[in-house]
């Protein structure tokens, strides 16, 4: 497939933040892998009179691109969502919340809510024989527990994973942009959200060898870490960013 096509190229400047991509799209008429952005985004850049990109902070997206139609008193308006790696493969955490705040988004019955206090570590493990006594796994859970929380996943998967990838609102992404740095190099893929989404989406729901959730190719997690802080009790949801790289 053509690069342009796939949307997937080296850089040959690389590019190290969103301040950078953002220094890009302004600077389209020089810059040629903005020209390449605009093009997968479906533009005719003959009728492109102005680009104005900036960085967002707190939502989906990560840059905000409004772009100037001549003749027509049109702009139109990008949501990017960036993603900024640095090996070759590995887990980049997208979104992370209490357990009160996804219960809000996604109304969560109280049996499903309860066992994820105890997955996340906002309660104590009800039994002893546990791995880690500061929370539980969800393969420790009995197998009805178990199937309760992959039956209530497996019908809230396309609305967690819209509201962790995607979001809601006027800064909900259009696009995400990878950009992969290693060996000295910098390559990218730029996908449209939808299609990110049927990716990370497709397969089931099920438990990771390790105790954790597999919603298609997205894990969901305590969180961990934090010296011990009440933080670690957060969930939080992890994919690998690469994988856009071999749609």
């Amino acid at each position: 497939m053509d690069l342009v096509q796939k949307g997937s190229q080296t850089a040959k400047n690389g590019f190290k933040n969103e301040k950078d991509i953002c220094n890009k799209f302004n600077s389209w008429e020089y810059d040629n892998e903005a020209k390449l952005w605009l093009n997968i985004m479906q533009y005719d850049l003959d009728e492109i009179e102005n680009i104005n990109a900036s960085v967002l902070h707190g939502y989906k997206s990560d840059i905000y691109v409004q772009i100037t139609i001549k003749f027509k008193s049109v702009i139109h308006t990008e949501n990017i969502q960036v993603k900024l790696v640095s090996n070759k493969k590995g887990f980049n955490q997208v979104d992370k919340r209490w357990l009160s705040h996804y219960q809000e988004m996604w109304d969560i019955p109280p049996n499903v809510y309860r066992l994820l206090q105890y997955y996340t570590g906002e309660k104590i493990p009800y039994k002893k024989d546990v791995k880690d006594n500061r929370r539980m796994f969800i393969n420790e859970f009995s197998t009805e527990e178990q199937q309760e929380l992959l039956v209530w996943f497996e019908n809230k998967k396309a609305l967690i994973l819209s509201d962790i990838i995607k979001g809601r609102g006027e800064f909900s992404a259009k696009w995400i942009l990878v950009a992969q740095l290693f060996d000295n190099r910098t390559r990218w893929v730029l996908v449209n959200i939808n299609e990110a989404l049927r990716h990370y989406s497709s397969g089931s729901v099920k438990i990771s060898p390790k105790g954790s959730i597999y919603i298609g190719h997205v894990t969901a997690q305590r969180k961990g870490g934090d010296n011990g802080r009440k933080t670690a009790n957060m969930l939080q949801f992890k994919l690998d960013p690469t994988e856009l790289f071999d749609l």
